[in-house]
């Protein structure tokens, strides 16, 4: 049994969101096979934008995001669930991003390492991303630049490994047949915790 950090990440708290479904589904499988879950939609949560880069070494998480932290340093799997905006991750989502993986958080203080040591090590990660476009074109003309980028430059930085990925293609278009397959499989990866 794991315990798995689920992130909802669209930033609009209307129920009509993929997004919102697919977190759902994932959390539905998780508990179904006995895994102890969390579900927090970034859109419900107030909370300022970093703006003084010297915040993110010497300031704690937000009060706002203090019980996403704690659920994120217990949890074994965090999956993050976003949809891809202007190339990347919508602004809200990545300002959370920032404040919840402020330096006490995502890494060990120590005088005598120049290069920080991530304090997720031994957890795993999903990143679920949605796009308007084919995911064959988001992943090989476009070469999953915000996708590579939030695995190796943030995920991973941080200590999560392995970070495993998921695309979803051409959203606005699927007929009701492709999102309960989308679905199934977000309960299948629940199931697994992976």
């Amino acid at each position: 049994m794991k315990s798995i950090l689920i992130l909802d990440g669209h930033p609009d708290t209307a129920d009509r969101h993929l997004c919102h479904a697919l977190a759902n589904a994932y959390q539905k499988g998780a508990e179904a096979a006995g895994h102890r879950s969390t579900l927090i939609r970034i859109a419900d949560i107030e909370f300022p934008v970093l703006r003084i880069p010297s915040d993110f070494q010497n300031v704690p998480s937000p009060n706002a995001l203090q019980p996403t932290r704690d659920a994120l340093l217990e949890a074994d799997h965090l999956v993050l669930i976003y949809p891809l905006w202007l190339g990347t991750l919508p602004a809200y989502t990545k300002a959370f991003l920032e404040q919840l993986l402020h330096y006490d958080t995502a890494f060990e203080r120590s005088e005598t390492d120049k290069w920080p040591k991530g304090k997720m090590q031994g957890k795993s990660a999903r990143i679920v991303l949605t796009t308007g476009m084919p995911a064959l074109a988001y992943t090989l003309w476009y070469r999953a630049h915000s996708l590579k980028s939030l695995k190796r430059n943030i995920f991973g930085f941080v200590g999560f490994k392995p970070v495993r990925s998921t695309v979803f293609g051409m959203v606005e278009h699927a007929r009701p047949g492709q999102i309960s397959r989308w679905l199934r499989k977000m309960e299948d990866l629940g199931r697994r915790a992976c």
